[in-house]
């Protein structure tokens, strides 16, 4: 299965990210038969760290015995892998849910913003890593930034170039370079804490967006 990126070169996803993107835009199956040690790790992971968390007490908490979860899952690297891919898929299903709600592409955006900061900074195992185990969040997770920030980029570059094929995004628009645009102001606001703007005031990332995201879907007169 190919990363969802327009472009040659870029191969097979290597980044969860990159993996939850192409198994959304491909609506890959989402049967868990492993649901409930995944349930037990990502209580565990959130309730006490990633590091802190054994495959024992994983067990213990899913009511299973050690040998049943190793036959499930085959390591801790695995399991921690299978519980963030999880999670960015919800991730992604609750972006597009959110903008699917607006009527109009400034809305679309606006709203898809605030979605993919409040998602992440609100959900209890990513924030964490985030804040307090972020040596996590190595290539198996967000991979190479170049190649994880054309996943993104491409996925959102899609979505324009959808809006731009409606007639809702101006024809002279270079709807990559916005999509790069909008996903490096994401990221950087999600890795770098902001002196001017309050993440977690969802009125104000609107405002932000609608100021500085939605007028790049129309190109100067």
């Amino acid at each position: 299965m190919r990363t969802p990126v327009d472009g040659p070169g870029l191969g097979e996803p290597t980044s969860l990210l990159a993996r939850a993107l192409a198994d959304v835009v491909a609506g890959a199956d989402r049967d868990e038969p492993d649901a409930a040690v995944l349930d037990a790790a990502y209580d565990l992971f959130c309730r006490q760290g990633v590091q802190r968390t054994t495959m024992d007490d994983v067990a213990q908490r899913a009511g299973l015995s050690r040998i049943t979860v190793y036959r499930r899952v085959t390591s801790k690297e695995v399991l921690v892998e299978q519980v963030v891919l999880r999670e960015f898929r919800r991730y992604l299903d609750e972006f597009l849910a959110d903008i699917s709600r607006a009527t109009d592409v400034g809305e679309r955006v606006v709203l898809g913003f605030v979605s993919s900061l409040r998602a992440v900074r609100r959900n209890p195992l990513m924030a964490g890593l985030m804040t307090d185990e972020p040596q996590l969040l190595g290539p198996s997770i967000m991979g190479e930034r170049g190649r994880t920030l054309a996943a993104v980029g491409g996925f959102v570059a899609g979505q324009l170039r959808r809006e731009q094929v409606a007639g809702n995004v101006g024809p002279d628009v270079d709807v990559d370079v916005v999509a790069e645009l909008m996903v490096r102001l994401t990221m950087s606001m999600l890795l770098t804490p902001s002196t001017q703007v309050d993440l977690d005031d969802d009125e104000q990332l609107a405002a932000l967006a609608r100021r500085y995201l939605v007028p790049m879907l129309t190109p100067p007169a």
